[in-house]
């Protein structure tokens, strides 16, 4: 008896479970045999911060049609939320010493090592119960500061909601830059000293790393939020979401809050652009406003062109090839090489990102509707239905 087109579908799924399981576990295996050093991590971690980034950014643009540039933002808010509440109070006068001490004067994993203790097994459940409420709390905020924005800034539509957001996002990294906000903020300094994605390594009693899962913890966390918003898109919420995409009017009529859905929307996208602004934060070990400027805003929007607006697979899979491009594959253009004493023209410093950029104009020209389009992952994996002889067609007809 053929499947039904649900059985299929549930093989897709399934099959897509499979598939992020073994990245999973492949990438812990790397990790413990291949040196730390190894630019694949450095992909895995950045690619898997800037998924989630780039899904959260996809969740407004693609699904919702709201053209929204403030992703750096959210992101600036979420990472400074996160470190603040982790440094610990024994080194935080130490990072702000030009404002004389934190306005701050705890951290969340140390709220836990009182209950939990600070040694073996107990530090290691404030260190994780710890970084989870930060980082939570880190989307709380964005999403605080979306509700605000976006009363007034979600009455526009198409370039100037994009405008709009866009110069919410340099507002808030000015502001953040302020020295009047220097207690908290720090000023235009960076914040360093918080738990990071190596605080995750096993070590043993004499310090010994036995098991590293730097590169796991950021593909974990951002899946798991992934795994969250492809809910939220297949519920009745994102139904009403794609409805208000297709025609407005017609959603409307059918009985769609759009104000509503609109600003849920916009929260949510937010929230999880703030999370990834704190697991952003731990990959680079260092929070700074000036590095959250309108680029990072335009590469998460080019990533989510490439892999499909509409897309979440595409979104994840595209982020990894960004990375991998940029960060990896083309690192050798940078360096100046030599040939029997001559020196190969245009390989400098720089060069990469020519024909990186190359590279997206000719993606972006032959796949418009980027690599996956609309489609998603399960689709494309689950087992298409045999077609029956003509024969059953007929006794099933009659």
């Amino acid at each position: 008896m053929p499947k039904t087109k649900q059985q299929t579908s549930g093989s897709g799924k399934l099959i897509t479970l499979l598939i992020v399981a073994a990245f999973m576990a492949l990438t812990i295996i790397l990790e413990n045999t291949m040196s730390p050093s190894s630019l694949l991590f450095t992909v895995i971690k950045k690619g898997a911060v800037y998924s989630l980034v780039a899904v959260s950014m996809n969740l407004l643009n693609g699904f919702t049609g709201l053209f929204s540039l403030g992703q750096a933002g959210f992101m600036l808010l979420g990472a400074y939320t996160y470190a603040i509440f982790m440094i610990p109070s024994d080194v935080r006068d130490s990072v702000y010493y030009l404002f004389n001490g934190s306005s701050v004067h705890f951290s969340f994993q140390e709220m836990f090592g009182a209950i939990f203790g600070t040694a073996g097994f107990g530090g290691a459940v404030s260190l994780v119960l710890g970084v989870l409420v930060a980082i939570i709390c880190a989307g709380i905020v964005a999403a605080i500061f979306a509700y605000l924005i976006g009363l007034p800034v979600l009455r526009l539509k198409s370039d100037y909601l994009a405008i709009a957001t866009l110069g919410f996002a340099e507002i808030i990294r000015a502001i953040f830059q302020w020295d009047k906000l220097g207690p908290v903020t720090n000023g235009a300094n960076m914040l360093k000293n918080f738990p990071t994605f190596a605080d995750f390594n096993i070590k043993n009693a004499s310090g010994q790393i036995v098991l590293r899962l730097s590169a796991f913890v950021p593909v974990f966390l951002s899946a798991v939020c992934i795994f969250i918003i492809v809910l939220l898109i297949n519920s009745s919420y994102g139904r009403a979401f794609k409805a208000i995409r297709d025609d407005e009017i017609a959603a409307e009529a059918m009985g769609v809050n759009l104000a509503h859905h609109k600003r849920l929307s916009f929260c949510i996208s937010s929230f999880f652009a703030g999370v990834g602004g704190a697991l952003f934060a731990m990959f680079t070990t260092m929070v700074q406003a000036k590095v959250f400027t309108s680029t990072m805003t335009y590469e998460i929007l080019l990533i989510v062109v490439i892999g499909g607006i509409g897309s979440v697979s595409g979104s994840c899979i595209a982020s990894l090839l960004y990375i991998a491009a940029s960060e990896w594959w083309l690192r050798f253009l940078d360096n100046e090489t030599y040939i029997n004493g001559t020196r190969v023209p245009l390989l400098r410093s720089g060069f990469r990102m020519v024909v990186f950029s190359v590279i997206i104009m000719i993606v972006v020209l032959f796949f418009r509707q980027g690599i996956m389009g609309s489609r998603e992952l399960p689709e494309l994996l689950r087992r298409r239905p045999k077609k029956q002889p003509a024969v059953e067609e007929v006794r099933t007809h009659e």
